[in-house]
Protein backbone atom coordinates (compact mmCIF):
# COMPACT_ATOMS: atom_id res chain seq x y z
CA UNK A 1 0.00 0.00 0.00
CA UNK A 2 1.55 3.52 -0.97
CA UNK A 3 1.31 5.96 1.72
CA UNK A 4 -0.50 9.18 1.27
CA UNK A 5 -0.62 12.38 2.79
CA UNK A 6 -3.07 12.34 5.65
CA UNK A 7 -5.43 15.38 5.38
CA UNK A 8 -7.06 16.41 9.28
CA UNK A 9 -9.33 14.47 10.52
CA UNK A 10 -11.55 13.44 14.12
CA UNK A 11 -10.47 10.21 15.21
CA UNK A 12 -12.96 8.83 18.07
CA UNK A 13 -12.43 5.99 20.48
CA UNK A 14 -14.41 4.98 23.52
CA UNK A 15 -11.27 6.89 26.23
CA UNK A 16 -10.57 9.45 24.11
CA UNK A 17 -12.09 11.74 21.19
CA UNK A 18 -9.09 13.31 18.61
CA UNK A 19 -10.25 16.82 16.83
CA UNK A 20 -7.73 18.67 14.52
CA UNK A 21 -6.16 21.53 16.73
CA UNK A 22 -7.24 24.95 16.21
CA UNK A 23 -6.73 28.20 17.69
CA UNK A 24 -9.71 28.00 19.84
CA UNK A 25 -8.67 25.09 22.13
CA UNK A 26 -5.33 26.93 23.10
CA UNK A 27 -6.61 28.67 26.32
CA UNK A 28 -7.76 24.70 27.39
CA UNK A 29 -4.63 23.28 26.74
CA UNK A 30 -2.87 25.76 28.42
CA UNK A 31 -5.05 24.65 31.89
CA UNK A 32 -4.57 21.36 30.90
CA UNK A 33 -0.58 20.77 29.63
CA UNK A 34 0.75 24.28 30.11
CA UNK A 35 2.25 23.05 33.35
CA UNK A 36 5.49 22.82 35.28
CA UNK A 37 5.22 18.87 35.46
CA UNK A 38 4.63 18.47 32.03
CA UNK A 39 7.65 20.91 31.05
CA UNK A 40 10.14 19.36 33.20
CA UNK A 41 10.26 15.64 31.51
CA UNK A 42 11.11 17.35 28.48
CA UNK A 43 8.02 18.29 26.70
CA UNK A 44 8.73 21.48 24.46
CA UNK A 45 12.50 21.72 24.93
CA UNK A 46 12.29 21.53 28.84
CA UNK A 47 11.17 23.73 31.69
CA UNK A 48 13.25 26.52 30.17
CA UNK A 49 10.53 26.35 27.36
CA UNK A 50 7.55 26.80 30.22
CA UNK A 51 5.22 29.23 28.87
CA UNK A 52 4.32 32.22 31.43
CA UNK A 53 0.93 33.20 30.69
CA UNK A 54 -1.25 32.38 28.01
CA UNK A 55 -0.20 34.71 25.14
CA UNK A 56 3.45 33.18 25.64
CA UNK A 57 1.47 29.76 25.25
CA UNK A 58 -0.35 30.47 22.33
CA UNK A 59 2.94 31.34 20.29
CA UNK A 60 4.08 28.14 21.83
CA UNK A 61 1.33 26.30 20.77
CA UNK A 62 1.27 27.77 16.89
CA UNK A 63 5.08 27.32 16.24
CA UNK A 64 5.06 23.84 17.96
CA UNK A 65 1.91 22.60 16.14
CA UNK A 66 0.33 24.66 13.65
CA UNK A 67 2.78 26.46 11.91
CA UNK A 68 4.53 22.94 10.37
CA UNK A 69 2.14 22.43 7.58
CA UNK A 70 1.37 19.51 6.08
CA UNK A 71 1.19 17.98 9.48
CA UNK A 72 -1.05 16.49 11.73
CA UNK A 73 -1.85 18.07 15.13
CA UNK A 74 -4.97 17.08 17.28
CA UNK A 75 -6.68 18.44 20.62
CA UNK A 76 -7.33 14.86 22.73
CA UNK A 77 -10.31 14.86 24.93
CA UNK A 78 -11.26 12.68 27.27
CA UNK A 79 -14.51 10.34 26.41
CA UNK A 80 -14.90 10.04 29.55
CA UNK A 81 -16.90 12.10 33.09
CA UNK A 82 -16.28 14.94 32.27
CA UNK A 83 -16.84 14.26 28.43
CA UNK A 84 -15.08 16.51 26.20
CA UNK A 85 -12.52 17.81 28.68
CA UNK A 86 -9.47 18.98 26.59
CA UNK A 87 -6.59 16.52 28.26
CA UNK A 88 -4.16 16.70 25.83
CA UNK A 89 -2.32 16.95 22.94
CA UNK A 90 -0.30 15.05 19.59
CA UNK A 91 0.97 15.54 16.35
CA UNK A 92 1.69 13.40 13.18
CA UNK A 93 4.18 14.88 10.84
CA UNK A 94 7.64 14.38 8.84
CA UNK A 95 5.73 12.71 5.85
CA UNK A 96 7.86 10.84 4.00
CA UNK A 97 5.79 9.10 1.39
CA UNK A 98 8.68 7.67 -0.79
CA UNK A 99 9.71 5.71 2.31
CA UNK A 100 6.33 5.38 3.64
CA UNK A 101 7.33 6.78 7.08
CA UNK A 102 6.35 9.19 9.50
CA UNK A 103 6.93 10.86 13.26
CA UNK A 104 3.78 10.62 16.28
CA UNK A 105 5.32 13.19 18.59
CA UNK A 106 4.66 16.48 20.39
CA UNK A 107 2.51 14.28 22.98
CA UNK A 108 1.90 15.74 26.39
CA UNK A 109 -1.13 15.47 28.96
CA UNK A 110 -2.60 16.62 31.99
CA UNK A 111 -1.07 15.23 34.98
CA UNK A 112 -4.62 14.77 36.22
CA UNK A 113 -4.92 11.73 33.41
CA UNK A 114 -1.18 10.37 33.88
CA UNK A 115 -1.25 6.41 34.40
CA UNK A 116 -4.31 5.81 32.59
CA UNK A 117 -5.64 4.52 29.55
CA UNK A 118 -5.55 8.01 28.05
CA UNK A 119 -1.95 7.67 26.40
CA UNK A 120 -3.02 3.80 25.01
CA UNK A 121 -5.96 5.17 24.27
CA UNK A 122 -4.64 8.18 21.93
CA UNK A 123 -1.64 5.88 20.75
CA UNK A 124 -4.48 2.89 19.18
CA UNK A 125 -6.12 5.84 17.18
CA UNK A 126 -2.83 8.07 16.03
CA UNK A 127 -1.11 4.22 15.20
CA UNK A 128 -3.97 2.96 13.35
CA UNK A 129 -4.84 6.17 11.33
CA UNK A 130 -0.50 6.15 10.32
CA UNK A 131 -0.62 2.49 9.20
CA UNK A 132 -3.95 3.26 7.92
CA UNK A 133 -3.00 6.02 5.73
CA UNK A 134 -0.25 3.53 3.97
CA UNK A 135 3.08 4.29 6.17
CA UNK A 136 4.68 1.26 6.82
CA UNK A 137 6.90 2.61 9.76
CA UNK A 138 5.70 4.98 12.62
CA UNK A 139 8.54 6.96 14.76
CA UNK A 140 8.30 8.09 18.43
CA UNK A 141 11.13 9.25 20.28
CA UNK A 142 12.01 10.94 23.01
CA UNK A 143 14.52 12.57 25.12
CA UNK A 144 17.02 9.97 26.61
CA UNK A 145 17.29 11.38 29.85
CA UNK A 146 13.56 11.29 29.86
CA UNK A 147 12.41 8.28 31.51
CA UNK A 148 8.93 9.08 32.19
CA UNK A 149 7.99 9.05 28.48
CA UNK A 150 10.63 6.38 27.21
CA UNK A 151 8.75 4.25 29.75
CA UNK A 152 5.16 5.21 28.12
CA UNK A 153 6.27 4.61 24.74
CA UNK A 154 7.77 1.28 25.30
CA UNK A 155 4.62 -0.09 27.07
CA UNK A 156 3.18 0.94 24.00
CA UNK A 157 5.18 -2.17 22.00
CA UNK A 158 6.96 0.40 20.07
CA UNK A 159 10.71 -1.37 19.01
CA UNK A 160 14.10 0.58 20.68
CA UNK A 161 16.75 1.57 17.52
CA UNK A 162 18.91 3.43 19.46
CA UNK A 163 19.95 7.08 20.07
CA UNK A 164 20.90 9.71 18.36
CA UNK A 165 23.16 11.68 20.18
CA UNK A 166 23.51 15.74 20.49
CA UNK A 167 20.43 15.51 18.57
CA UNK A 168 18.67 18.61 19.78
CA UNK A 169 19.02 22.06 21.57
CA UNK A 170 17.17 21.93 24.43
CA UNK A 171 15.73 25.32 25.42
CA UNK A 172 18.28 25.71 28.18
CA UNK A 173 20.88 25.40 25.39
CA UNK A 174 22.03 21.80 26.71
CA UNK A 175 21.72 19.28 24.04
CA UNK A 176 19.24 16.59 24.41
CA UNK A 177 20.34 12.88 23.10
CA UNK A 178 16.89 11.26 21.82
CA UNK A 179 15.82 7.76 22.13
CA UNK A 180 14.11 6.70 18.82
CA UNK A 181 11.72 3.93 18.73
CA UNK A 182 9.33 2.66 15.90
CA UNK A 183 6.57 0.63 14.93
CA UNK A 184 6.55 -1.33 11.60
CA UNK A 185 3.32 -2.17 9.90
CA UNK A 186 3.82 -5.75 9.79
CA UNK A 187 4.17 -5.25 14.03
CA UNK A 188 0.66 -3.43 14.05
CA UNK A 189 -1.63 -5.99 14.52
CA UNK A 190 0.37 -6.73 17.61
CA UNK A 191 1.21 -3.74 19.22
CA UNK A 192 -2.86 -2.85 18.49
CA UNK A 193 -3.64 -6.20 20.32
CA UNK A 194 -1.70 -4.95 23.39
CA UNK A 195 -3.11 -1.91 22.92
CA UNK A 196 -6.76 -3.05 23.10
CA UNK A 197 -5.59 -5.05 25.87
CA UNK A 198 -4.24 -2.52 28.15
CA UNK A 199 -7.07 -0.08 27.63
CA UNK A 200 -9.75 -2.69 28.75
CA UNK A 201 -7.55 -4.11 31.81
CA UNK A 202 -7.06 -0.39 32.66
CA UNK A 203 -10.47 1.41 31.99
CA UNK A 204 -11.30 4.28 30.49
CA UNK A 205 -9.92 6.53 33.53
CA UNK A 206 -7.65 4.45 35.50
Amino acid sequence: MTAVLPRPVSLEGPVVSLAPMTHADIPELFHAIGRKEVFTNGYGGGIAALPRDLPSFERFIESYYLEDQPSVAWTVRGAGHPAGRVVGATWLGEFDLRNESTHVGATAFDPEVWGTAVNAATKLLVLGFAFDQGFGRVRIQADSANARSRGAIERLGARFEGALRRDQRRADGTWRDTAVYSVLADEWPAVKAGLVQRIASTGSQG
